[in-house]
Formats: C-alpha cells, structure tokens, sequence
C-alpha cells in the first residue's frame, strides 16, 4: 500500500481561512491571492485546513508513490506567511537576497508580513516558481 498525502485540494471555502485572520494577515494574503491568481491563471484552491494552492504538480517517485501538489500556495501561519513553491527555493538565492527580509527551506519561504520585502521581486520570484516544473521532473521515474 502506497502512502497518500494527507494535504489534498478539496472544496472548502478560502473565504472561511480568509475570515479567521487578523487584519494584517488579510491584507497580505489578499495580496498573495492576487498575485498568484494573476501569475498562475489559475483560481485559489484550499488543500487541507490552512493551505491556499494555485496550479497543480503530478509526481512520481522510483519506489511507485504518485501524488499531486500545489505548483505554488501559501499559509497565513500565527507568525509568518508560508509560501510554497514546487521547486528547490535555494535555486533562487539571488531574487531571495535582492526581494528582503525572509527565509527559506527546501520548497518553502518564510516571511513575517509583506512589508518586509519587495513586492515586484516576490511577483518575479513566484512567476518563476510557477512555471518551473524542475519539481515534477525530480520526482518522475527515470
């Protein structure tokens, strides 16, 4: 038996994630949701509880697990926005260090409030995000 994800798109409303926020945090994931939705052409999708996705990534490893994830997404999390992108983050150190104040992990960046970074480097930087399918291609049987 092939383990499944547990954070799958499904028809919960964004607008009910959307009400639980500060004011802080709903203007910014107002703003994330516009430029990810002009960006991606694709329509916010909730996937689990607290997860907002645009666009989806198929992929399959050697050992058989198949899946689906979000090419690109955010939480609006206690104390940071999470943001995911379907693609290594590190490969964009040059946008992260010019965009401002954040973090990163593999596929995620890290930022207190949007306020801290540039706005038109973080709409370059998910652009590139999006369209990148170096993530799928990784994680496709040779």
């Amino acid at each position: 038996m092939t383990k499944q994800n547990i954070t799958l798109p499904n028809d919960k409303k964004v607008s009910d994630l959307l009400d639980t926020l500060d004011d802080e945090q709903l203007s910014d994931s107002q703003t994330l949701i516009e430029i990810m939705s002009e960006v991606s052409g694709e329509k916010p999708v909730m996937w689990g509880s607290s997860i907002i996705g645009f666009g989806v990534a198929k992929y399959k490893y050697a050992s058989g697990r198949e899946g689906e994830w979000m090419r690109i997404g955010f939480s609006p999390r206690k104390d940071k926005l999470s943001l995911y992108m379907s693609c290594d983050a590190s490969q964009y150190k040059d946008l992260l260090d010019e965009m401002g104040k954040c973090g990163h992990g593999k596929g995620c960046i890290y930022i207190k409030k949007l306020a801290d970074v540039d706005e038109q480097v973080l709409r370059k930087l998910i652009k590139k995000a999006y369209d990148n399918d170096e993530w799928s291609k990784l994680h496709q049987d040779k």
